[in-house]
């Protein structure tokens, strides 16, 4: 079991959420990466949960999956159009210092 947040982004986050993550040393794949393009947010749910990743989303859909009791690793959530990019990124990378693995499995986080 990884001992830091490991982040996944689905299709809908900017592809530079990811690559200043990665500046800051964070562990990240992007749905392109895991050959996710198109899928299901169940799917992109499942693959984050079998890789231990919190998911970054701005798609609401996920919030109904978790309010369902959909199992997951962790879902950090922003509003579209909220945020900036740098926002985002520091936003996440706070989770990231804060928090463990196991004190994000099926919680959600706001940014």
């Amino acid at each position: 079991m990884p001992r830091t947040i490991r982040f996944h982004l689905d299709e809908n986050a900017d592809p530079d959420v990811a690559e200043g993550l990665r500046r800051l040393g964070a562990n990240v794949t992007t749905a392109q990466e895991a050959g996710l393009l198109r899928a299901s947010d169940e799917e992109h749910l499942e693959f984050a949960r079998g890789e231990e990743r919190v998911i970054f989303t701005q798609d609401a859909d996920f919030l109904g999956l978790h309010a369902a009791g959909v199992q997951h690793a962790g879902i950090a959530y922003c509003h579209p159009q909220s945020r900036s990019i740098g926002q985002v990124i520091h936003g996440l990378a706070l989770i990231g210092e804060t928090l463990d693995p196991p004190d994000m499995r099926n919680r959600v986080e706001f940014l």
